[in-house]
């Protein structure tokens, strides 16, 4: 196992997290995690030298505004001589939080779950400009400053969906540990990107990469004009290390966290962390990966830039995330990533079916994008 320092942290963390979002599970229910086989990752896992393991108070539950099944797992799991040992990461879930007093309650209750009296980095999860300005308003930063004082949290960071023009006041605000984006080969102008990933480094913060493979999309049901192009690659790569690897190669990235749902992945991606050294890609290999990113982009159903001009929505759409969703079915011919995601949003009462076709974001649309239509086609092919 490699290892990076986790920015102004000074911690040492493994280049490979063990995300804890897509455990294994039986009958198709996420609520019933396979307990056995996921202790046996986990524990293979943290003895191949993974030592940072993330987890949320929603992961492996029915909605997202109910507790899931993930933190109760990961405490057991731990609890077994393994706690001291690792990183232990978790999120509060900022949606569900209406005042003051539930800071407290669901870090508590998280720490309770997780059978620990401290979380190591605790990050407000995913933050956007409405949850932002609510956390905000309800003294979000003096709950930090209490937690790091009385020794609940051991770093405070926040995990992100939403666009560039948000992420850099929420980084300025405060002084954050270390940041959780979402980033790949595909996702490099996707929300915070590389200009937000850059913009955290420039302040010395720790970068936590998630959706390294865009939840599978980048591994699954490939396209054949997409698999020749790394078929003439001169080292024949998994399309798992072709992700991975990308990300590594860029010393920028403190550590990458993927979401193992079999052993089969936890033994793969302990072996391509084992060769994940930064500028260790060939030109020709990046050349190949940048081909790949235009051929999928070729795939795109509507074309939208993601300028958020159409923003903010009356109704409270994200009317670019959803738009966004609509196309990852068409470019990645892949449903269950983007219905996951539409989930949540759905939730939060920011999906395309709360649209009340009041055409005020087609006018403020530089693109001339027929976004109503597109919202109820989101809407159908997701609801």
């Amino acid at each position: 196992m490699l290892y990076r320092k986790l920015g102004k942290t000074g911690q040492i963390v493994s280049i490979l997290g063990f995300g804890c979002m897509r455990l294994p599970i039986s009958d198709g229910n996420p609520e019933k995690i396979d307990e056995p086989l996921a202790t046996k990752m986990l524990h293979h896992a943290l003895e191949e030298g993974v030592n940072y393991v993330d987890t949320a108070y929603p992961y492996h539950g029915s909605t997202a505004t109910t507790g899931g099944k993930s933190e109760l797992l990961v405490g057991e799991v731990l609890s077994d001589g393994y706690r001291d040992q690792v990183y232990l990461s978790t999120k509060l879930p900022c949606w569900l939080v209406q005042e003051k007093e539930d800071l407290d309650h669901y870090l508590d209750q998280q720490l309770e779950r997780l059978r620990t009296d401290r979380i190591d980095f605790y990050l407000l999860h995913g933050l956007n400009q409405k949850t932002w300005e609510n956390l905000s308003n309800l003294d979000v930063l003096e709950f930090l400053d209490r937690t790091l004082e009385d020794g609940r949290v051991g770093y405070a960071g926040f995990s992100f969906h939403d666009e560039l023009d948000v992420f850099k006041p929420i980084v300025d605000s405060y002084s954050w540990s270390f940041v959780q984006i979402q980033y790949n080969y595909m996702d490099q102008d996707f929300q915070a990107g590389r200009a937000g990933l850059e913009y955290i480094k420039a302040r010395y913060m720790g970068s936590v990469i998630m959706e390294p493979l865009r939840g599978g999309c980048l591994t699954k049901n490939v396209p054949a004009v997409i698999q020749d192009i790394w078929d003439r690659a001169p080292v024949k790569r998994t399309l798992a290390e072709w992700g991975l690897r990308f990300l590594w190669d860029q010393e920028e990235m403190d550590l990458v966290l993927s979401g193992m749902s079999t052993m089969e992945q936890v033994e793969e991606n302990i072996r391509i962390a084992s060769e994940g050294c930064s500028s260790s890609l060939s030109s020709l290999e990046k050349e190949l990966i940048q081909e790949v990113r235009e051929a999928y982009q070729s795939r795109m159903h509507v074309g939208c830039t993601g300028c958020g001009y159409c923003m903010p929505c009356p109704a409270g759409v994200d009317i670019p995330l959803n738009l966004n969703l609509l196309n990852d079915v068409y470019i990645y011919q892949n449903m269950e990533k983007p219905s996951g995601n539409y989930s949540f949003l759905k939730a939060k009462g920011m999906s395309a079916s709360y649209c009340t076709d009041c055409g005020e974001c087609e006018e403020k649309c530089t693109q001339q994008i027929p976004i109503r239509e597109y919202l109820k086609e989101t809407a159908k092919t997701f609801e």
